[in-house]
């Protein structure tokens, strides 16, 4: 009792002791004055507008939320919104034709408010660029989340439907904030359970608590689940009584949440069942999953994550298996896509099915959370790869075809147009597990909006929402707020790029220890394990060279791409340098553009590498005045963390594949600490991370 009096007493004294352990996220918002707000139309939605608007807007001037059918606003699309103001001393007015656009220009008007952008004339017009913009969650009924970094789920299965996570609601108002309009909350290696009546009954909670916020639930379902739940003696597609256990199926859900969104489905894909099971295709899979949900406008999100053993490139398979059926889809289907043709790596070439799919919705997913990056260790602001991705021309229909623009609509004339994230998010205080990891959910919202934002206006609205300015934190002067803001957005511009550089750099991928994706272990070789399984697959390293030949002489996975692109990959000295090991296994004496060998530009890259993560460190070390304590130590924390594994990664790198290479690493880069035999030892305990790695690696 005592403690708890004490707690609150620091809070009353300081106001911050609450504020400032991450769980307000981006939403950090200064205290209003009980504005005056006023709306035409009234639902729960419109409530959450005018409550946001009344606590927070500190404006001089009323808002008026105004929903209206008008021509321009209708033809700006669901969930569109305008802010107009003629001058400063005029109310502001938010105008939408549905009652999500204006609860989105509620919490718009709140950000440029953050941003210092509220002041006198106003005029915004914001329309999504996605109409679907959804979380993938992969979280399992258990609570455990497979590539969750940030605690368990947040779904608190076994106390639903009763006991209600305050949570949830805080859930959906943050992904409502920056315009997120889906969440598919289990994992996509489904249980079949999901789809029992209990568990649905669960469902139901939480999709009664997003609804309000302009958020649809969809589940991931297991494709025998006709079998395994139904007790059918099949669960192939073309049999009457599966199509009718499916209908069935649907016609329940639907009952339970009207506004159910669909279902999203991985199948035939890392031992999962699916259609190929029983003969059939991906499409017949999809279709009899399309005609039950058809008649309450439901949709397929069908995952192209197919991959068999084999003699096959891995990353050739997504585009040989789906490409033969474009355009055999129903049109409530959309065939969801990885950015790049592996999975999630660091860094890879966008995905050949961008675009080469005409007659079928395609939708890009991305990963939030740091499967391959770090998990919630390291700094990895990941806006500039989603753009990277986003803004790769295609070629498809001539110069200009961007990722962007096959999957919005504008390019192909498609029904359904979505993006998804694998999300980040867990129970730990601060939702993520590292509090700049926040940057990551708040961007993919964001760029799912308008993919023509660019990563350094994401950053600096994040951090201005997420760490405040003189208006909401009175306790720094707007130079020093600046000056911080400045920092921080060098550090997380440059994060991305440094964990290629000390990771895999020059197109090299899946270099990970076997089992957890963390550390590095490029020499892994576990007996019987799958050879798409192992580094060396990828890597190819030998005395001649490094890196996967995916030419007209290796697998020709640059074919696959539209032309000019499929030469350029195709030439070693017309590939990007940044991909050269994706597409082409390269002699080590090989000279690149700048003059060095592969190996010395190998070295000299994982050292920048290094060096960046060091930098980070000492640029966060100097804002120890300029914000919260507790915030601060737990983030240097992480900077530590991340500048050692930094080492790990280029001083096992570079001695394994010096072992093949045969050259000595360049005088004027760091010596290795260890040899390579002490690496090879080295077993990281995930659960415990930072002791293991002082004590059996850099301690002795």
């Amino acid at each position: 009792m005592k403690k708890l009096v004490f707690i609150l007493l620091l809070f009353v004294f300081t106001g911050t002791l609450l504020a400032e352990d991450g769980s307000q996220l981006w939403l950090r918002l200064s205290g209003g004055k009980n504005a005056d707000v006023s709306c035409n139309l009234n639902n729960a939605t419109t409530e959450i507008a005018i409550k946001e608007l009344k606590e927070h807007w500190y404006g001089n001037t009323p808002v008026q939320l105004v929903f209206s059918k008008a021509k321009e606003l209708t033809r700006l699309g669901e969930g569109s919104f305008v802010i107009r103001r003629s001058s400063g001393s005029d109310p502001v007015r938010i105008e939408a034709s549905t009652k999500q656009g204006l609860l989105y220009g509620a919490y718009h008007l709140l950000r440029l408010q953050q941003m210092g952008q509220a002041e006198g004339e106003m005029d915004v017009v914001e329309t999504p660029r996605y109409q679907l913009r959804v979380l993938n969650h992969w979280d399992n009924l258990d609570r455990s989340v497979e590539r969750g970094y940030a605690g368990k789920s947040l779904w608190e299965w076994e106390s639903l439907p009763g006991k209600i996570s305050p949570r949830y609601e805080a859930y959906a108002r943050a992904n409502a904030s920056i315009g997120i309009n889906g969440t598919v909350v289990n994992n996509v290696n489904a249980s079949p359970q999901i789809l029992s009546a209990s568990y649905l009954e669960k469902v139901k909670v939480l999709a009664d608590i997003f609804r309000p916020y302009g958020i649809k639930t969809y589940l991931s379902i297991n494709f025998s689940t006709p079998a395994e739940l139904g007790g059918l003696s099949t669960s192939d597609p073309t049999d009457k009584a599966v199509q009718r256990w499916w209908k069935d199926k649907v016609k329940e859900i639907y009952q339970l949440i009207p506004d159910f969104g669909g279902f999203l489905v991985k199948a035939n894909s890392e031992g999962l069942p699916g259609p190929q099971d029983f003969g059939r295709t991906h499409a017949d899979g999809a279709n009899m999953l399309a005609d039950a949900l058809k008649p309450y406008k439901g949709i397929v999100m069908w995952r192209a994550f197919v991959y068999n053993p084999g003699d096959e490139d891995r990353a050739n398979q997504a585009y040989q298996e789906f490409m033969p059926f474009d355009g055999q889809f129903r049109d409530n289907v959309i065939i969801q896509v990885k950015n790049g043709p592996v999975d999630f790596q660091p860094r890879e070439p966008f995905s050949p099915l961008f675009g080469a799919m005409k007659k079928t919705p395609v939708m890009a997913e991305f990963q939030i959370t740091q499967e391959y990056l770090g998990f919630s260790n390291h700094m990895a602001y990941l806006a500039p790869m989603w753009k990277e991705c986003l803004d790769s021309d295609t070629y498809q229909q001539g110069k200009g075809s961007t990722v962007a623009k096959v999957t919005d609509g504008s390019i192909y004339n498609q029904k359904i147009t979505a993006i998804a994230g694998v999300t980040n998010i867990g129970t730990d205080i601060n939702w993520c597990g590292h509090h700049l990891a926040q940057a990551n959910w708040y961007a993919f919202g964001r760029l799912a909006w308008n993919y023509k934002l660019t990563s350094e206006a994401i950053a600096r609205e994040w951090i201005n929402q997420t760490f405040g300015s003189t208006t909401n934190n009175p306790t720094n002067t707007a130079g020093s707020f600046s000056s911080f803001r400045d920092a921080l957005t060098e550090m997380l511009l440059e994060s991305r790029e440094a964990v290629v550089e000390y990771m895999m750099p020059l197109g090299l991928h899946h270099l990970f220890a076997w089992g957890h994706h963390y550390g590095p272990e490029p020499w892994c070789d576990i007996p019987g394990a799958r050879p798409d399984w192992m580094p060396s697959y990828y890597h190819k390293a030998d005395s001649k060279g490094i890196g996967f030949d995916r030419s007209s002489t290796g697998s020709n996975a640059a074919a696959q791409y539209h032309s000019p692109l499929s030469e350029e990959f195709g030439n070693l000295s017309t590939c990007p340098e940044n991909l050269i090991l994706w597409f082409h296994h390269v002699p080590w004496d090989y000279k690149m553009k700048n003059g060095k060998t592969l190996w010395e530009e190998l070295c000299y890259t994982y050292d920048r590498g290094v060096q960046k993560a060091r930098s980070f460190q000492k640029i966060w070390d100097q804002q120890e005045k300029t914000i919260d304590t507790e915030r601060f130590l737990e983030i240097q924390n992480k900077l530590k963390i991340q500048m050692r594994d930094a080492v790990w990664w280029k001083d096992a790198c570079l001695l394994y594949f010096q072992e093949f290479s045969g050259m000595p690493i360049p005088v004027d880069i760091e010596r290795p600490v260890h040899n390579l035999d002490v690496m090879k030892k080295f077993r990281l305990d995930i659960g415990n991370h930072e002791n293991a790695l002082e004590k059996d690696l850099f301690m002795k």
